[in-house]
């Protein structure tokens, strides 16, 4: 790659430019000092709180690297207990302290002056903090922080045998789009096995963190965890029932359109049922698509296509390459799934992914690379708050750019029947997902709508609403033992809770941006794209998606709308011929 400017960090005006988080000691001076600080002046407040700003970036990319380091290693017990470390020894000291400095922005009479177009949104937030903060929950926070982290741990552990090699789990499901069907059954069977002999395990798990949520939420004043996790969240702008109506919509406008989906897919494999490990295996060839033999290529690839999409996006891989920032290739003891980890202070993320030559590699890739993007727009935001975005609109910017970026993918395919099949997956993709993530967020709202329920309880409950959205096509007779614990390969019920609709949500911009930028002028299209996230969230999400050209709306009749136009374009592309 070329050579880049790569970002430097901001000169630190508060924090000592030389200071690195070790210990609690090294740390608390510095909270010692805001509290001390009584700004007199109006640009004195500012100022402290410019500074109370700066500290939280500087603890929040200490935390932020010790994560990353940890799935990068599961394994590696030094790396999981410097985590627990900040997690057990200094977030528990410093949450009673956040909670203080809180109450001075709020109290101060400074407060009044400020902007409230420019610091609604800080301050909206603050106050929620300020709200859900109890002193009782501060080593309830900790624990719950470091069971979360043994799902990693477990689930990074996971192989499977095949022809003398020790797979991951993420390399063993490339072996699902293989044309043999006996092997594919073979090796989802497989990883079904592995994943049950640790289901037990898993499930003992959850229900201590299940425990440990019932009790934050009571401790705090709610009835229940669902209701306190909103406030957590930020879900200011809807809620329980607007994601109730969205599972229904999903029912009654998506469900069926997978199962006819599915019934041409049955059909062109000649299949008289069609099974969970038909799923993956490509309809248009019998050769599984491969886009790239090594992690070098997947970037090389990704970063040009994306460059000529808009030179900014191409941007991002390059610099994130150039500093280290990148693990992407799949291996043993490496925690699963992948992420951007957004690092406040230098506004540089780092990506990591399990990548195994996959498709869908390419999209996981395009897809936190528009993270990444994001955290470059607004890395010169003034707040930690203008940068850390809703989940709504920070996955509009990654699954927007799955589907900007298709016209690009023929970097990885220069055969048009190649790249055709790989834009039909990514596709159809955006149907067959909302499902999934219905079933999963309906779920949650299960589990904690019936605190103490026993595992038994919490398998049937599974069964019933997966059911409710698995449609009619797909037959899973006899696989009840594998799917009673198909819930468990979702880290984000173990790491992230409630944290899945906004998949859903900002699926539905996305679509909504990728009609644009093939209705509309395309340069256009990519621009409000762009200037969206250059607000990082100095607006409400409805301003957000606004700028951007398209709605924050998530209702039935979008829903359908935007189904209609997913069938008109498969349809072009000889989905169903």
């Amino acid at each position: 790659m070329e050579a880049i400017a790569l970002p430097e960090r901001h000169a630190r005006q508060f924090v000592p430019a030389d200071f690195t988080v070790t210990t609690w000691a090294a740390v608390q001076p510095l909270y010692d000092q805001l509290l001390a600080w009584s700004p007199t002046t109006y640009h004195d407040y500012l100022d402290w709180l410019a500074a109370c700003d700066e500290l939280q970036a500087v603890l929040q990319e200490d935390l932020g690297w010790r994560y990353i380091r940890m799935s990068r290693a599961t394994d590696d017990g030094e790396a999981r207990a410097a985590y627990a470390y900040f997690l057990e020894h200094i977030s528990p000291k410093a949450q009673p302290l956040d909670q203080a400095l809180r109450k001075r922005l709020y109290e101060s009479p400074f407060r009044q002056k400020l902007d409230p177009e420019r610091y609604g949104i800080l301050l909206r937030s603050v106050g929620a903090a300020l709200e859900l903060y109890r002193d009782e929950n501060v080593p309830l926070l900790a624990e719950l922080g470091v069971k979360a982290q043994q799902y990693g741990a477990i689930t990074g552990a996971m192989t499977v045998a095949y022809e003398g090699q020790t797979l991951t789990l993420q390399q063993a499901a490339r072996l699902l789009e293989r044309p043999d069907r006996s092997l594919r059954e073979h090796i989802w069977r497989a990883i079904g096995d592995r994943r049950l002999a640790d289901a037990e395990r898993l499930d003992g798990l959850f229900s201590e963190l299940l425990e440990l949520r019932g009790r934050v939420a009571h401790n705090a004043g709610f009835a229940s965890y669902t209701d306190y996790k909103f406030q957590e969240l930020g879900r200011f702008d809807y809620g329980r029932e607007a994601c109730l109506a969205f599972h229904e919509a999903i029912a009654e406008a998506v469900v069926p359109f997978v199962d006819e989906l599915y019934r041409h897919r049955q059909a062109r494999l000649g299949v008289a049922e069609l099974r969970p490990w038909d799923l993956a295996v490509d309809l248009l060839d019998e050769r599984p698509l491969e886009p790239f033999d090594t992690p070098e290529a997947l970037v090389a690839r990704t970063q040009a296509l994306l460059a000529e999409l808009d030179p900014e996006l191409g941007a991002a891989l390059p610099t994130l390459a150039a500093m280290g920032h990148l693990d992407l290739g799949s291996r043993v003891g490496k925690a699963p799934g992948g992420y951007n980890s957004p690092l406040y202070e230098t506004g540089v993320p780092f990506i990591f992914m399990n990548a195994v030559g996959s498709q869908r590699d390419v999209t996981t890739l395009v897809h936190e690379t528009g993270h990444a993007v994001h955290s470059l727009v607004t890395r010169d935001l003034p707040y930690l708050q203008d940068k850390d975005t809703p989940s709504e609109v920070a996955e509009l910017a990654s699954m927007s750019l799955e589907l900007l970026s298709m016209d690009g993918w023929g970097r990885f395919y220069p055969d048009p029947a190649d790249l055709r099949r790989a834009q039909l997956q990514e596709i159809v993709g955006t149907v067959t997902i909302l499902p999934w993530i219905a079933t999963v967020d309906a779920f949650q709202f299960w589990l904690y709508d019936h605190p103490g329920h026993t595992p038994a309880d919490r398998r049937a409950a599974w069964l019933e609403i997966y059911g409710r959205f698995a449609g009619q096509v797909v037959r899973r007779d006899g696989l009840e033992a594998y799917e009673a614990y198909l819930w468990q390969r979702q880290l984000h019920l173990y790491e992230v809770p409630f944290y899945y609709i906004e998949y859903g949500i900002a699926q539905l911009g996305a679509l909504q941006i990728w009609r644009r930028y093939l209705t509309e002028d395309p340069r256009t299209a990519v621009e409000d794209y762009l200037a969206a996230l250059r607000l990082g969230y100095t607006q409400p999400i409805g301003a957000v998606y606004g700028r951007a050209g398209v709605r924050f709306d998530f209702s039935g009749p979008l829903l359908q709308e935007l189904m209609a136009f997913v069938r008109q374009e498969i349809t072009a592309r000889g989905y169903f011929a």
